[in-house]
């Protein structure tokens, strides 16, 4: 059974994919520590903060469940990224849906995330946020997939841009969840 921390170990998995094929280079760190291999269990623990143990239940469950691969060449996991996408796009609202609570301070996620912001312009003054007591922002909270998302987003702007993506099919209306849904399709090529 998937836990909502899987989707974001696979994002951060994507994120590094993505990083690399930019750069060239599969090493280039991702709010790592040097010398910490970025894919090692390590690494994404680092990132993440999401325990070891963890994060190696979460790479077995994926890959149980089909949303992940071990990678022929290096034998490492790495996201199936059209299960991954036909999953997030069909799925993750009902599996793990959100709704807008209490007014707190937070990082700015779903509509009133930069991903979004200019694409998309809410009818209302409020936003939606990941609570976390380090930012500037004041809206809804939004719960995270996984508790520790607004500082891992803080150190990866493509995990953020997902993990946004993903807060905005699961608390928009019909128009909007599409609008995000097509950009993460495209992101997630």
């Amino acid at each position: 059974m998937m836990k909502r921390q899987d989707i974001v170990v696979l994002l951060k998995l994507a994120s590094l994919e993505d990083s690399a094929k930019d750069i060239g280079d599969e090493s280039t760190p991702l709010g790592l520590a040097a010398g910490e291999h970025p894919y090692s269990v390590r690494g994404l623990e680092a990132a993440l903060g999401i325990s070891k143990t963890e994060i190696g239940a979460s790479l077995k469950r994926s890959i149980a469940a089909g949303l992940a691969i071990k990678d022929r060449k290096t034998d490492r996991p790495k996201p199936s990224r059209r299960h991954l996408r036909e999953f997030i796009v069909h799925g993750v609202k009902f599996v793990f849906p959100a709704k807008p609570g209490a007014m707190q301070r937070g990082l700015p996620t779903a509509f009133a995330a930069p991903v979004l912001r200019e694409s998309l312009h809410s009818a209302g003054n409020l936003i939606c946020v990941w609570p976390y007591a380090h930012a500037k922002q004041m809206g809804q909270s939004v719960d995270p997939l996984f508790k520790s998302v607004p500082e891992a987003c803080e150190k990866d702007r493509r995990l953020y841009a997902y993990l946004a993506l993903i807060d905005a099919i699961r608390v928009g209306n019909q128009r909007e969840s599409k609008l995000a849904a097509d950009l993460l399709v495209h992101r997630l090529g």
